[in-house]
């Protein structure tokens, strides 16, 4: 009996030894196996891709239209919504929808002044609990050596940041309005006008959610489909441009003709009104002298001589001999 009751001892320190030789060994199974592995690959990829994106924050080298420089976060949404990073950009877009959830189903602001008066009130009431049973209050235990405050470095890259983030925003407006990429602004426009019928009939958080899936989910569409896109759209576009060529050759051919119509009913009217001018015009100079006599070239030996004698006397002569009346 002495020896079955020594021997107890042995027997429980071996099954707990056993017990956690077997929960190590399950623990390294599933520390070292593939779901682990998996797990640790896939934070590993998504830190370097979030890495990724931030390293993307440079001043792009295409400047403007206008030649001004476009803000960092140009490239930074650029990289951000081109999907070259496709785990950072699906937990931006999952986090922009859980954002607009909260805002749409829990009531931030009164939750804030519910989670502020609880932590007030814990405080407060630890430090009088303390001063009253212990002498010394609770809350003054936790206070730290040195309040912490933000330090000027922080608060200027803080605020050289936010007003990048007010330029981007200011800049593409202005980009769109004066149609620098027309692509762009037609868009802008079609959403627009949608959005000016979807209000009657959606929230506005229903209209954030749809926004926000577009602006995601369009891009990434047309990586993945971008050969057969451009081909619709180079389709498309030679219809069109055929299409802008006939009616642009039509307007030149109706606008030639009418200009030669214009042209010639003008040189008519010209005419006329020179016709009447000319004939209303006429100075009276030009009308009072007589026509000059036109040069002849006959000479004086062409015509007869004139008689020399006196023509009187033998009128009466000739009259004499005839008598008056006849007998």
């Amino acid at each position: 009996m002495a020896d079955t009751a020594s021997d107890h001892p042995a027997t429980n320190g071996n099954s707990s030894n056993t017990l956690k030789g077997n929960a190590q060994a399950a623990y390294n199974q599933i520390a070292s196996g593939s779901v682990a592995q998996n797990v640790k690959d896939q934070s590993a990829k998504t830190s370097a891709e979030f890495s990724n994106l931030a390293n993307s924050r440079q001043t792009p080298s295409h400047p403007a239209a206008t030649g001004q420089p476009l803000t960092h976060y140009h490239s930074f949404f650029s990289e951000l919504l081109s999907w070259n990073n496709p785990r950072a950009s699906a937990i931006a877009y999952a986090s922009v929808v859980s954002l607009i959830f909260v805002a749409r189903y829990l009531d931030v602001i009164r939750y804030t002044f519910k989670l502020t008066w609880m932590a007030l009130g814990i405080t407060v009431l630890a430090e009088v609990t303390g001063k009253a049973i212990l002498g010394n209050g609770l809350a003054t235990q936790f206070r730290p050596r040195k309040y912490y405050t933000i330090p000027r470095e922080t608060l200027d890259a803080l605020i050289g940041d936010v007003h990048e983030l007010l330029n981007f925003f200011v800049i593409e407006s202005q980009r769109i309005l004066f149609a620098e990429n027309v692509t762009a602004s037609v868009v802008a426009a079609v959403g627009a006008f949608l959005s000016y019928y979807l209000v009657k009939i959606v929230p506005y958080w229903g209209l954030a959610l749809i926004a926000t899936t577009l602006l995601f989910f369009v891009p990434l569409i047309y990586a993945t489909n971008q050969e057969l896109i451009d081909h619709y759209l180079k389709q498309a576009s030679d219809v069109v441009n055929s299409q802008t060529e006939q009616l642009r050759q039509a307007a030149s051919k109706h606008t030639s003709q009418a200009t030669e119509i214009t042209k010639q009913y003008m040189g008519d009217y010209a005419a006329k009104a020179q016709q009447l001018l000319h004939g209303r015009s006429a100075s009276p100079e030009t009308t009072s002298k007589p026509a000059p006599a036109p040069k002849s070239n006959l000479k004086e030996s062409d015509f007869p001589k004139p008689p020399k004698e006196e023509f009187k006397e033998e009128s009466s002569s000739e009259s004499e001999e005839e008598p008056l009346i006849s007998a």
